[in-house]
């Protein structure tokens, strides 16, 4: 008979003495369970303990958070929160420095814990952490667990930063802008600035008094803070007015932060981290969105200034030609020359920038390729000048519209997402790498126009196929502009074409009543294959981060299905880790029997949270969520799409339940067109393996195996 539902299993420990087995009754109050243990162990005045977790991150147990222990779970008897926040406070201002800096090494420590932090606020301890900084007596170790226990506790959400004051910002401020600080000092005082500005709008305004940009980016060379450093210029650049984004912007460019980034990060000696990643994209995000002001101004048809851009367009493409004296005929002239740069307004051009987006960032991204690609501009206008009518390039008309495409692939304008980490190096190598980016571009379109040999009703057709060829040549990440003209050499129309066949399933080729029955017989078999493979793959597990914590900590979770696939394991990891995490490390566990439905997206109780960063559609594209018995929930935000699609596939799969991912659908359209091709070519004694090898983790290439006799 199984035991009862709200009766679990667990170990107490208590220094020196023999741990307790005991079946912990959860209806019972917790106060009544605590002093029944110190009972066992004749410990008097229970009411100054309280049970923490023996493994992991050693959380306090309160009424709220006692649901998620689970059977075998092992437990230790502690001192109570009110009465160690009480004892620590005391220590930290003890005279002796020994016993100060063992109770700031145990305060860092427990502040993480939200039980705790609540105590130990409530007895202002954040205003005595402040003072002690303040003071400038702490050094070395004592410093940065002092700093750190005073960020944990700031995260919890409990004290607003408003309350932070002047001198308090001063003295962090110091610790960066000092030649020679310990880099654990150096850290979190760069950590704190950061949540400072992204908290707190009057705070940004004094950290942004205190903090130079050309101070942040002589860290870069620092490989142990190049993240921390990144981020706090993230942060300011984010909340920065509009008014300022310009400025800064300026003035990283005269600090050379991209050539810094570039030759410190990006081609370092080390790998780049996930954390770094995300904030290289951060910066590439922000750059852009710089552009979206011009992005969004439409061209004023009366104002000569913007006028004579246009003019200058023309100058340079038609400088040979003489100018007629007479107006009329000027008109006519300069009516002939805009058709033949291709726009659609060929009296009044300026017309043509008055949609947005990509209003006048167009015009700008023109005039560059005019002025510092000029044999460029003026073979490309030229060479479709002298074609027939129906087979010219409409260059101004065609440079309009690649902007806006641009401006779509690279989302200017867009905030950043919190959990992507989508950077392009190559936006790291020129200083106009925008312009420089266009400029390659607009030779792509010219090129795919000549392959498609397209006239003008066939215009929608080639940018459809210009974006699609930037797309996958940006998914390939070349390092250089120059990588990126020879990815883009090798997707021309044609092999764009062959790629679309490749990639889907003909349906022309496949409508007959026999190849339909014949496609509905096959497919039971290739969805259990894919099952299998998507079940292999959750007992490998994945690594996720924490949800809801400050990314400059890195701290991960592991979960793996068992391998009988009746446990979803789960628990804290110190780093990342690439490769599976044995059982034994993972300290939590829920029955796949409990489990009662798969959320996503923002039906996620992770998603309703309230956070510091705005979350956009891709943060909520890659959140999910176990919900189980007694009414709880296990919540993840996946790395990537991929791991995504094969989380929520994987545990449909567990629940008996549909598999409905793009993933899923994308596989079986390809596996069953493989395998009705073979079998269609007389290829017999065709056998799918009962249980194929694990998919890689990549998606680009997908390992499903066959076994032909």
């Amino acid at each position: 008979m199984p035991p009862p539902v709200d009766i679990v299993k667990v170990a107490i420990e208590w220094p020196g003495a023999n741990a307790q087995l005991i079946e912990m009754d959860q209806k019972r109050p917790l106060t009544s369970i605590i002093r029944e243990v110190c009972d066992g162990w004749s410990l008097s005045g229970s009411e100054q303990f309280a049970l923490r977790y023996a493994d992991g991150p050693q959380l306090y147990i309160t009424e709220q958070s006692r649901s998620e222990i689970k059977n075998g779970t092992i437990l230790r008897l502690a001192i109570s929160p009110g009465r160690a926040a009480r004892q620590l406070l005391e220590r930290i201002q003890s005279h002796g420095i020994d016993t100060r800096l063992e109770a700031l090494k145990e305060l860092a420590k427990l502040s993480a814990d939200p039980t705790f932090a609540a105590e130990f606020i409530n007895m202002e301890g954040i205003g005595t952490l402040a003072r002690l900084v303040d003071s400038g007596t702490h050094f070395g170790e004592m410093l940065a667990f002092t700093l750190t226990a005073f960020l944990e506790l700031m995260d919890h959400g409990i004290v607003s930063w408003d309350l932070i004051s002047l001198s308090f910002i001063k003295q962090i401020a110091g610790y960066v802008n000092q030649p020679m600080v310990d880099v654990s000092i150096l850290q979190r005082s760069l950590a704190i600035l950061e949540s400072m500005v992204l908290n707190s709008h009057s705070l940004y305004h004094r950290v942004a008094q205190e903090i130079t940009v050309g101070q942040l980016i002589g860290h870069l060379s620092n490989q142990e803070i190049q993240t921390y450093a990144i981020a706090l210029i993230n942060a300011l650049f984010l909340k920065a007015p509009e008014d300022r984004r310009q400025e800064m912007a300026s003035t990283l460019a005269q600090k050379h932060l991209r050539s810094i980034i570039l030759n410190h990060v990006i081609r370092g000696n080390r790998p780049i981290k996930a954390e770094m990643a995300h904030q290289l994209y951060v910066l590439q995000v922000l750059t852009f969105n710089l552009l979206e002001e011009r992005m969004m101004t439409k061209m004023d048809p009366n104002d000569q200034t913007q006028r004579d851009v246009i003019f200058e367009l023309r100058r340079i493409a038609f400088d040979g030609e003489n100018d007629p004296t007479g107006t009329e005929k000027r008109k006519a002239l300069y009516a002939k020359d805009y058709k033949m740069l291709g726009f659609t307004n060929h009296v009044n051009p300026a017309l043509d920038f008055t949609q947005t987006p990509p209003g006048m960032l167009a015009l700008d991204n023109m005039l560059y390729l005019a002025k510092v690609h000029q044999d460029t501009y003026i073979r490309i206008v030229l060479e479709n000048s002298s074609r027939e009518d129906k087979h010219e390039c409409p260059f101004g008309r065609c440079a309009i519209d690649l902007t806006r495409i641009l401006c779509e692939i690279l989302q200017v304008g867009e905030l950043p997402n919190e959990g992507c980490n989508d950077y392009h190096p190559m936006f790291f190598t020129h200083d106009r790498a925008w312009e420089e980016f266009f400029c390659v571009c607009i030779q792509l379109l010219n090129k795919t126009w000549k392959e498609m040999r397209a006239t003008s009703e066939d215009f929608n057709k080639v940018m459809q196929v210009v974006r699609e060829q930037i797309t996958r040549a940006l998914a390939m990440k070349p390092s250089s502009l120059d990588q990126l003209k020879n990815k883009l050499r090798g997707l021309s129309y044609s092999e764009i074409l062959r790629l679309r066949q490749s990639e889907r399933m003909s349906q022309d080729d496949f409508q007959s009543p026999p190849i339909i029955e014949l496609r509905e017989r096959i497919q039971p078999e290739i969805l259990e294959l894919i099952k299998q493979q998507r079940l292999n793959r959750l007992c490998e597990g994945s690594c996720f981060r924490k949800v809801g914590n400050r990314r400059r900590q890195e701290k991960f979770w592991f979960c793996r299905l068992s391998l009988n696939h009746k446990v979803l394991h789960y628990g804290d990891l110190d780093e990342s880790r690439q490769g599976e995490v044995p059982f034994e490390m993972l300290s939590d566990k829920i029955p796949v029997s409990d489990i009662k439905s798969v959320l996503t997206g923002k039906d996620c109780p992770h998603m309703k949270e309230k956070s510091a960063l705005k979350q956009n559609k891709e943060v909520l594209e890659l959140a999910f969520s176990v919900f189980y018995d007694p009414d709880e929930t296990l919540n993840f935000v996946a790395p990537n799409k991929y791991e995504y699609c094969i989380w929520t596939d994987g545990l449909c799969a567990l629940l008996g339940r549909e598999m409905s991912s793009d993933l899923t659908r994308s596989d079986l359209d390809t596996l069953i067109s493989m395998e009705m091709k073979l079998r269609l070519l007389d290829l017999e004694n065709i056998t799918i393996p009962e249980a194929p090898p694990p998919v890689p983790k990549e998606p680009s290439s997908y390992n499903f195996t066959y076994n032909y006799s």
